[in-house]
């Protein structure tokens, strides 16, 4: 986190954010050992002052999810392009599958707005009915690049 604060100056204002996230399990890698029950209550006493949202919504629905955000309290975000992969997902036009594309919303908050950021976009895109979207929230560690 250090090299890329100092690479990437995120010390200056609009250079970029960069945190880091907990990872609750790791496959494919034998490089990485496995934390002990020790480690893994040691880290969850961490205290967290930010928390990732991350919205997966279908194409086009990602500008109404950062109005919802915007109107709850948030800063700003980032959307990136994305393919579903679900098992009822494909259509077929001219016998050839098309699987939907999809957005994803990522919204770094402060822990105090993250519940009614959450809710606001739940509200407003119905998140709650099937197939309009999922919202999870990850506890971020370490951040730089986030000014007030």
């Amino acid at each position: 986190m250090e090299a890329l604060h100092r690479q990437l100056h995120l010390e200056k204002a609009n250079h970029g954010i960069a945190f880091t996230t907990g990872v609750s399990m790791i496959a494919g890698t034998k490089h990485i050992e496995k934390a002990s029950n020790e480690e893994i209550a040691e880290r969850s006493e961490v205290i967290s002052m930010y928390q990732n949202i991350m919205v997966v919504v279908d194409k086009g629905n990602a500008e109404s999810v950062m109005n919802a955000a915007k109107k709850a309290g948030s800063k700003g975000g980032t959307i990136i392009n994305a393919r579903g992969s679900g098992i009822h997902e494909t259509t077929k036009l001219f016998a050839m599958d098309i699987e939907p594309e999809k957005e994803i919303v990522m919204i770094l908050s402060e822990d105090k707005y993250t519940q009614a950021i959450v809710d606001g976009i739940s509200e407003e895109l119905e998140i709650d009915k099937p197939g309009n979207g999922i919202i999870f929230v990850q506890d971020v560690l370490q951040t730089y690049g986030i000014y007030k």
